[in-house]
């Protein structure tokens, strides 16, 4: 990481350190609600898009010139790392990753292999282009948690209740322990890869860890994600820790190795920071559909964020979740004007 971006107000907040401003970024900036996102990708399959380092630059810097936004986050999903890894899947318009033949038994398992850098060189490739593109603004790579990418793989697709990845949770410990070790492995080498390749920060997305008590999460979960960030330790960036829904898990989320915990809309940054305990920034945490609901609102709302986030020890402002594809984008870049100008010391 150059000086110049480890000394910007995004890895400063992730550390802790004063700040000339707040700085603001949005989960699922790149892509979702911007036009010409969609023009770009017209008639381009989700995954195939992933893989092309050309469109992967263009789509990450689109909200960047927009938005004025202080990171970029890699354009990217969370399964391409286990689609190279061997599983046969699909993005699905409208629904979500789609697999094939879902992983249900010890066999299964067979069929999803360790993957190297080698196997996602795309993914280095679009990150070099961006830092170079970048220059002072930080890059933010990401990966999905162990637990949710096991989730996608034994459901064989998005899920309400989780029926199945709990049964095998409860019911096959040996497996389940084999099948997030071997997602660990391969969340590790995927984030590892992206921080090679230059990305200032990382994120871990645990988006589905909220269906779980404290107790399962701390037992089951917890253990896998915990070696994931322990093994960015030695890389020097930040590291930020995400779920949805995860109020009661915030306190073990703070003990799984983060530098940054995300807070979704459900708790106030002040409370999270009790929770989460001490020598943790916070990232969050508008609710994105407050985004819908008028300037006057949207103003109110996001002031009662900032003030909020002073309670912590560095603050990252973010919606609680991804921007919804509905969103105004002129909504956005009004929000992080409106966010520097109040938070500016």
């Amino acid at each position: 990481m150059t000086s110049v971006v480890s000394d910007s107000p995004f890895v400063r907040a992730c550390r802790g350190l004063d700040v000339p401003h707040t700085p603001v970024w949005f989960m699922r900036q790149a892509g979702r609600s911007l036009p010409e996102y969609r023009k770009i990708r017209e008639g381009i399959a989700m995954l195939d898009s992933c893989r092309r380092p050309d469109l992967v630059t263009e789509i990450t810097l689109q909200p960047v010139r927009r938005h004025h936004v202080d990171a970029a986050v890699l354009y990217s999903d969370i399964v391409v790392p286990i689609a190279a890894a061997g599983v046969d899947l699909d993005i699905v318009p409208g629904t979500g990753p789609v697999v094939a033949e879902p992983i249900r038994t010890a066999s299964d398992l067979d069929r999803l292999r360790a993957i190297t850098a080698a196997d996602v060189d795309f993914v280095a490739e679009s990150v070099r282009l961006l830092v170079g593109e970048l220059g002072a603004t930080p890059l933010i790579g990401f990966a999905g948690a162990p637990f949710t990418l096991a989730s996608y793989l034994i459901e064989g697709g998005p899920s309400r209740t989780y029926l199945k990845t709990k049964a095998m949770m409860y019911g096959e410990p040996q497996l389940w322990n084999a099948l997030l070790s071997r997602l660990a492995d391969i969340a590790l080498t995927f984030l590892r890869t992206q921080i090679d390749a230059g990305a200032s920060a990382i994120q871990l997305f645990d988006s589905w860890a909220g269906a779980l008590s404290e107790a399962d999460y701390r037992e089951h979960v917890l253990p896998h994600s915990a070696r994931v960030l322990a093994g960015l330790a030695d890389a020097g960036v930040p590291r930020i820790h995400f779920g949805v829904g995860t109020a009661v898990l915030l306190n073990a989320m703070g003990e799984a190795g983060a530098d940054v915990v995300g807070v979704d809309w459900r708790t106030p940054l002040d409370r999270a920071t009790e929770i989460v305990g001490p020598g943790k920034a916070l990232q969050g945490n508008l609710d994105p559909a407050i985004l819908f609901a008028g300037w006057d609102v949207v103003r109110r709302e996001t002031d009662r964020v900032l003030e909020q986030g002073k309670a912590a020890p560095g603050h990252v402002f973010n919606l609680g979740h991804g921007v919804m594809p509905e969103t105004d984008p002129d909504v956005l870049t009004r929000l992080v004007a409106h966010v520097h100008e109040v938070s500016a010391r």
